[in-house]
């Protein structure tokens, strides 16, 4: 193991591998809270690999994953340790034909799947999880955001009582805290929190855009005034990732989109070509992205604005990684000034709806001095401007009152 570890030139321990892999070695349950890109795959796969031995006959372990993309990247980030030991790795989940998968699964000690085609080929009567002795849930967080916990349930409950099993998850509050304890038992808690050095790494940079066409005319002098890397852009929906990739391309900005829609083959080749820097934009749905594990992505762009603070984070994480620097890029659109700063506030980061250049570096303003001056520029007009005149119901009486002709004495 450590000589496998070290041909891939690891041979310090990141933070949450320090907290949680003796545990994990010494049989405990864990619940860990830990980020994107903290390095989890091995602070699980490390000990996991460790703690089977080959040749027994059904999977010894089970690693359940919201996607087909991080299901996919982290059998690449255990295949060379699995090898190491002699133990075999499969990959099950949706998007592929059956038949690889199921004889792939029927011959593996460490099954890496999605819940959906898990339960697919549980019900083909291919894999049976009796056997398991390590059940890790990564990313729980968003498996249940996705639906899945009905699914997780009936999985967990084919898994024998007592197993060994190791929770991962962006928060322990809540529905995951909730399924952490319905999971494990006795478990041990490790929360690793982003380091204000970890912050620091990204820039966070808010623009204001006029308008959802001014968008791309935004994006294009960005990616040609910004230093050459890879950049991760994200959407909202897939129609217009794909969308997005023609605009680019007439552009002459080479593209790939990754979404959904796209097969497994697709996506994964998406993918290939980004990490190997033949295309150097990457243009992805929130869903697609999540396991998307690019050490090297320079910048992020939130083309559209991410639907909370839980997304933007997402998002942003994915550059900044590994002691990298990185960049974070919102567009903002008028109507979408208040929410960003609603989140900017939250995040602790500098904002300023008002923001117009690129180049421009927000700056933290206090609530109440934005307030008051908006108010006090309502009231003041321009120099070119005049200040329009009251026509109410007062004005209309005083100009009748002005129109009639005055009385000079009584009727006769």
């Amino acid at each position: 193991m450590v000589d496998a570890l070290r041909a891939r030139s690891i041979t310090e321990p990141f933070p949450v591998q320090q907290m949680v892999i003796s545990d994990a070695l010494a049989g405990h349950d864990l619940l860990v809270q830990s980020p994107t890109g903290s390095g989890k795959t091995l602070a699980f796969g490390v000990p996991l690999v460790d703690l089977l031995e080959p040749g027994a006959y059904g999977p010894q372990a089970l690693i359940l994953a919201p996607t087909r993309e991080l299901a996919s990247q982290i059998v690449d980030e255990l295949e060379v340790l699995a090898k190491a030991r002699k133990l075999r790795l499969a990959a099950v989940y949706g998007g592929v034909g059956f038949g690889p998968q199921i004889a792939a699964a029927k011959r593996a000690d460490i099954i890496v799947a999605t819940p959906g085609r898990l339960e697919d080929l549980i019900a083909r009567g291919a894999v049976e999880l009796d056997q398991v002795r390590v059940l890790v849930l990564d990313e729980a967080d968003r498996m249940l955001d996705m639906g899945f916990r009905p699914a997780v349930d009936r999985i967990v409950s084919l898994c024998p009582t007592d197993r060994q099993t190791l929770f991962f998850s962006a928060t322990l509050e809540g529905a995951a805290g909730k399924a952490a304890r319905d999971y494990t038992r006795g478990a041990r808690s490790h929360t690793h929190a982003a380091t204000e050095r970890d912050v620091a790494d990204v820039d966070h940079r808010f623009l204001r855009v006029d308008s959802q066409g001014a968008k791309l005319d935004r994006l294009v002098a960005s990616l040609g005034e910004e230093e050459p890397g890879r950049s991760l852009v994200f959407v909202r929906t897939k129609r217009g990732a794909d969308r997005l990739v023609k605009r680019l391309r007439t552009e002459k900005v080479e593209a790939v989109a990754m979404h959904g829609d796209k097969s497994q083959r697709q996506r994964e080749n998406a993918l290939a070509r980004f990490e190997r820097g033949e295309v150097m934009t990457l243009v992805a749905t929130d869903v697609a992205a999540r396991g998307i594990d690019v050490p090297d992505v320079m910048r992020v762009f939130n083309y559209d604005a991410p639907e909370d603070q839980a997304a933007y984070v997402h998002r942003i994480g994915r550059t900044g990684r590994a002691g990298r620097t990185g960049t974070g890029i919102s567009f903002v659109l008028t109507d979408e000034v208040k929410e960003m700063r609603k989140i900017a506030k939250a995040l602790g980061l500098e904002f300023d709806g008002r923001t117009e250049s690129g180049a421009a570096k927000p700056r933290q303003r206090d609530e109440h001095e934005s307030r008051d001056k908006r108010k006090s520029d309502a009231r003041q007009p321009r120099p070119d401007e005049k200040r329009p005149v009251a026509d109410g119901p007062r004005r209309k009486r005083r100009r009748r009152r002005q129109r009639k002709p005055a009385t000079t004495g009584a009727a006769s």
